[in-house]
């Protein structure tokens, strides 16, 4: 039922007026402690000061502040402050209304409340706010604190009350409600002054600095108060020196679960045998067996899904390999075109394997032959019993060019007792972008650190010679474009593209990749169906003269596709599929085009529509139109494929950032410790 405006108001000043009657309540009925003793008296030397807390671990702070002296808060403006508000008003507070955004576009009243909140200082107001924005991540001081600190010239006094007896909502913060009948307790942390000309760097160490205070003295409040902060801490807050989070129900039913499905592996692996998507003289490396002794010395673990990902991984290793010669690599996947690809770019630079299934016993059995030194899923690969049992064995665990789409964020949000002892397990997230990372911290990550998008360091996809002779002397003189990663609802629109165009450019061709080569038969019944000739790659037919649209529905040749085509429409953009990465046309010199859904690798996006790197087009009208103006004008054509070429060589950096963290989690093996010594 929705409730008029009016009504809402009513229902908040209800509420506030009751939860300022409970913090009263919890004050009056429960014991007083101080960390220091004479933190009411401290006040009074400082003020006014701006007073910082963590999101959710607020509702008693009012309590610790001397009655005679004046204090304002910083409150947002959305629903749900508004009984906070409430509550603080009636608790003599006077609130400045208004927040920052955090990492969202919103204007939340951010300027406004930093305009306020300067006027209260001045004033002779101790400001009290929450260092962490909004809707994360929790537990990680924003720059908002740190600039009014700044500009006003107030120090920051990091504060913290905790009870014996609470209860903690599972928000984003760990909302936490204070019971009476406790032990109260509350602590203040070492005064933080920032210099008004501070530098970039001085102010993010400042901003640690806080960061780290808070931390304590929320630790120390609730030791002072005698009870377990676990339950009031987000996951992804979690001390690093503090174990993972035990397994949850989620996790236990999955184990349970997997362990049953262990019977049926070898009649899951024998009918993808059938279907060729697996190496039968390979089939024990799915059991998490292996013939190749491991080797010696320090070994480094990668795992990736596919083709793209190998792709992307492959530079770390060789540049690792660079730094540490002495280093070993295995390489675990789960596709055979994959497996292809690193037996020929690695050769003997790692050992590849395909990757055990997701059982508790093959994911044990694969660790204890291999056990490496450190481990590094990609993406999101996230296989929970391999997690586990890496974790269990005591082995640095990372998560490197990590990324998650927006539907599977919501999926784990949805099953906490799953995910967050999960992603807690993670030593090391290495993000593509700032929400990406958000999301992960949420969802239990610890240490999460945005380091970009391996794809854009990647080399480009490989190129069959072969293939690519074969290909261009059957298309030899005829225009065309390659429809790459199309999804079901775009191959229609391509087709209605395709008549346009070829009636501007006689013997156009059009070829599809589509993103699931197996519906290539389904795309080709329904091209066939609207008049067009058709041929399919997977029959090992060549486009002929007379070919309107190639259907490229195999694996692995997508280099080869997009050095033949020097213009790319990436698929999963016309439909509401969040679109797919392109920067693998880029990288071959390919011209970009693209539908407005591109939420999947909005960066990405956002990066080359900044420099109008990429067209976009939203009907099948527009696809033909800017394919026909990028045709007849060769100019117009190269400048694109060039602005492509510069926007994903700006991006690039995530690599060696990548290296670095990876290599930091390794200790020195004897030989180079060695070697450290005799330089020192």
């Amino acid at each position: 039922m929705a409730f008029s405006p009016s009504m809402k108001s009513k229902l908040m000043r209800f509420g506030g007026a009751n939860l300022s009657r409970f913090i009263g309540l919890v004050e009056r009925t429960s014991s007083h402690h101080f960390d220091p003793p004479d933190m009411q008296a401290r006040f009074e030397t400082e003020e006014p000061v701006i007073c910082a807390c963590w999101h959710g671990q607020f509702m008693m702070l009012a309590c610790s502040r001397p009655r005679h002296l004046k204090f304002a808060a910083m409150v947002a403006r959305h629903g749900d402050a508004e009984l906070i508000g409430e509550a603080m008003r009636r608790l003599n507070v006077t609130l400045i209304r208004g927040a920052g955004a955090g990492d969202r576009r919103k204007d939340r009243g951010g300027a406004y409340a930093l305009k306020a909140s300067m006027t209260a200082l001045k004033n002779g107001y101790n400001i009290v706010m929450t260092a962490d924005v909004p809707p994360g991540p929790a537990r990680k001081a924003g720059e908002g604190i740190i600039t009014l600190a700044r500009l006003s010239g107030r120090p920051i006094m990091p504060l913290a009350a905790a009870t014996s007896r609470y209860h903690a909502f599972k928000t984003w913060s760990r909302l936490t409600l204070n019971l009476p009948f406790s032990k109260l307790a509350f602590a203040m942390g070492e005064t933080i002054r920032v210099p008004r000309n501070a530098t970039p760097e001085e102010l993010e160490a400042l901003r640690q600095k806080l960061e780290d205070e808070l931390n304590d003295t929320t630790a120390r409040a609730y030791k002072l108060a005698g009870t377990d902060a676990t339950a009031a801490t987000p996951p992804g807050a979690r001390a690093a020196d503090l174990p993972p989070l035990p397994l949850g129900l989620g996790l236990k039913v999955y184990r349970g679960a997997t362990r049953v499905f262990q019977a049926a592996a070898p009649l899951v692996l024998g009918h993808r045998e059938r279907q060729g998507k697996e190496a039968p003289e390979r089939r024990a490396e799915r059991y998490g067996r292996s013939d190749i002794a491991r080797p010696e010395g320090q070994l480094v673990w990668f795992h990736a899904a596919s083709v793209g990902e190998t792709n992307a991984i492959l530079p770390v290793i060789e540049g690792m390999k660079a730094k540490r010669p002495h280093l070993s690599f295995l390489l675990t996947t789960g596709t055979r075109t994959s497996a292809r690809l690193a037996r020929e770019r690695l050769g003997e630079t790692a050992i590849h394997q395909f990757v055990p299934l997701d059982t508790p016993t093959f994911a044990k059995r694969f660790i204890a032959h291999w056990r490496p030194d450190a481990a590094a899923f990609t993406e999101s690969e996230i296989w929970p019993n391999l997690i586990v049992e890496t974790s269990a064995a005591g082995i640095p665990l990372l998560l490197i060019n990590a990324r998650i789409s927006k539907r599977s964020y919501h999926r784990w949000r949805k099953r906490p007792g799953l995910a967050a002892p999960l992603f807690n397990r993670f030593d090391l997230v290495l993000s593509q972008n700032q929400r990406f990372a958000r999301w992960f911290n949420e969802l239990g990550a610890r240490s999460v650190t945005v380091a970009g998008n391996l794809k854009i360091d990647a080399p480009p996809l490989p190129v069959d010679m072969r293939a690519y002779e074969q290909l261009a002397q059957s298309v030899s003189g005829r225009r065309g474009y390659i429809a790459a990663s199309t999804h079901p609802g775009e191959e229609e629109l391509i087709a209605d593209a395709h008549r346009r165009i070829a009636k501007r450019f006689e013997g156009f061709l059009t070829v599809i990749a589509p993103r699931h080569p197996e519906r290539g038969p389904a795309i080709a019944e329904m091209l066939k169906a609207k008049g067009l000739r058709v041929a399919q790659r997977s029959l090992n037919e060549l486009p002929e003269v007379s070919t309107d649209i190639y259907i490229a529905d195999t694996i692995g040749e997508m280099g080869t596709l997009y050095a033949l085509c020097p213009i790319a429409f990436i698929g999963g953009s016309l439909v509401d599929k969040g679109g797919q990465n392109p920067i693998e046309a880029i990288r071959h010199g390919a011209a970009v085009l693209s539908g407005p859904s591109g939420t999947n690798f909005r960066d990405v996006y956002d990066a080359l529509l900044a420099k109008d790197a990429v067209k976009v087009v939203r009907t099948a009208d527009e696809l033909a139109h800017e394919i026909c103006e990028l045709l007849a004008d060769d100019a117009q054509l190269e400048k694109l494929r060039a602005k492509g070429t510069q926007a994903v060589d700006d991006m690039a950096g995530a690599l060696e950032q990548t290296i670095e963290h990876l290599l930091s989690v390794l200790p020195p093996s004897g030989s180079l410790q060695k070697e450290l010594d005799r330089a020192s």
